[in-house]
């Protein structure tokens, strides 16, 4: 495509626009035999699969606006630099776990890419009762390269600083965080909205609570100021493609140098809502079994991030911090053993933070998940959402007191049986 002033794609001029695209050609041949349809679901984008008889791919464009809320809320198309730069980061430090970039058009604000198949978004899978097997390995591998190799404990520092310098630029996106997630669910900002009238109290007494208030508060800050590391920065069950065999991570436009621990946090918030959500769709059953699973996942997936992480530190540690000449090549290996697990403590219980203000928001702000909205029994959808805030609140209030993932995860259980926060 040459470079001209940008303009949206659609489904009758994908085809005209790119076909002169070496890249796209290759992989699908004459554009006249391209099929093409849309299929972003997502609040922000435009999503193209374009198949032919010799394969396929996604075309993502980025639009200059909220998709999700309409031209009202401008966004700079420059989001999708910022994704294709993470996606390049990403494959370079978990290969194979991210699609495989094909062409970016910056002036198009478009980014082509590997059409995953048959894999399906991971919120659909869990919705649908499946329990792909390798989510757990896959997912704490990943978060822990990317996390571990894109700071200051691997990168040099020029080069890390010049990355920071570059993804400080994704202001925009930073912004939509910093307000939908950390303060806009914690008031009666204009865009919210819950199941209602079933929630009203529960929502008035979360907005009541100043100490809830202050702790997000806190968390917002440690986000805002805390650069330790490139985080893909929306990292949850609709930005995850699974098969059997496979796990790949996808939409990383929110990616800027932000804390660890903001990942991690985010993406078992999904999993423990998708383990309340589960009484939303047993139609068919119990969904026991399920329920189980995804708080294996989340144990799985911590223990496998620590592990690696581990591995990393002891054989990827050349970056500036915690300097071998200081610890190992002095004979102390307690001292560099103790700083590790200092770090790991601090990530702890910030992610327990992250995941309650990340429940409270998909609930209580503006975007909604699936897991929920798609339980139509208004009564019922309010149940599994009232189990999920109280969970969400109670883990933002016990990060300081040494709470784990053990710990975590027996309240969660112990919430849904009916035994409430409190005990």
């Amino acid at each position: 495509m040459a470079v001209s002033a940008y303009k949206p794609l659609n489904v009758e001029t994908l085809g005209a626009r790119l076909g002169s695209v070496p890249a796209l050609r290759d992989t699908l041949g004459d554009p006249a035999g391209w099929r093409v349809r849309e299929v972003g679901d997502g609040n922000l984008n435009l999503v193209f699969i374009v198949e032919s008889d010799a394969g396929g791919l996604i075309v993502k464009q980025a639009l200059p606006y909220v998709r999700l809320v309409g031209e009202s809320w401008p966004l700079p198309l420059k989001r999708s630099f910022f994704e294709y730069h993470a996606l390049r980061r990403q494959a370079a430090r978990d290969p194979g776990r991210v699609p495989e970039v094909v062409h970016f058009d910056e002036s198009q604000a478009l980014i082509v890419m590997e059409f995953l198949t048959p894999h399906v978004i991971l919120r659909h899978a869990l919705i649908e009762g499946r329990m792909p097997p390798k989510t757990a390995t896959d997912l704490g591998l990943f978060m822990a390269r990317t996390l571990f190799r894109g700071s200051d404990l691997s990168m040099a520092a020029r080069e890390r600083k010049a990355d920071l310098a570059l993804f400080a630029d994704n202001v925009e996106l930073c912004d939509i965080t910093e307000n939908l997630v950390f303060t806009d669910p914690y008031f009666a900002a204009e865009l919210n909205r819950h199941t209602s009238p079933q929630l009203d109290g529960l929502v008035a007494q979360i907005r009541a609570d100043t100490a809830l208030k202050m702790e997000a508060q806190r968390l917002k800050h440690v986000f805002a100021t805390s650069a330790e590391t490139l985080v893909h920065g929306d990292l949850h069950s609709g930005s995850i493609m699974v098969t059997d065999d496979d796990t790949r991570v996808i939409d990383p436009e929110f990616a800027f140098y932000g804390p660890m621990a903001f990942d991690v946090g985010m993406l078992f918030a999904n999993f423990w809502m998708s383990f309340f959500s589960q009484r939303g769709h047993e139609q068919a059953g119990s969904r026991s079994k399920q329920r189980n699973w995804l708080l294996g996942v989340i144990s799985g997936t911590w223990s496998t991030f620590q592990a690696e992480f581990e591995r990393l530190w002891m054989t990827e540690r050349n970056g500036m911090l915690y300097a071998r000449s200081l610890f190992e090549d002095q004979g102390d290996d307690a001292g560099a053993a103790k700083s590790l697990a200092r770090l790991m403590t601090q990530l702890e219980q910030d992610l327990f933070g992250f995941a309650g203000v990340e429940i409270h928001r998909r609930i209580l702000g503006l975007a909604h998940n699936a897991d929920f909205e798609t339980i139509e029994n208004e009564d019922l959808r309010a149940g599994c959402e009232t189990n999920a805030l109280n969970f969400g609140s109670e883990i933002i209030r016990r990060a300081k007191n040494g709470l784990t993932i053990a710990a975590a995860n027996a309240l969660a259980r112990d919430i849904e049986a009916g035994g409430g926060a409190g005990r």
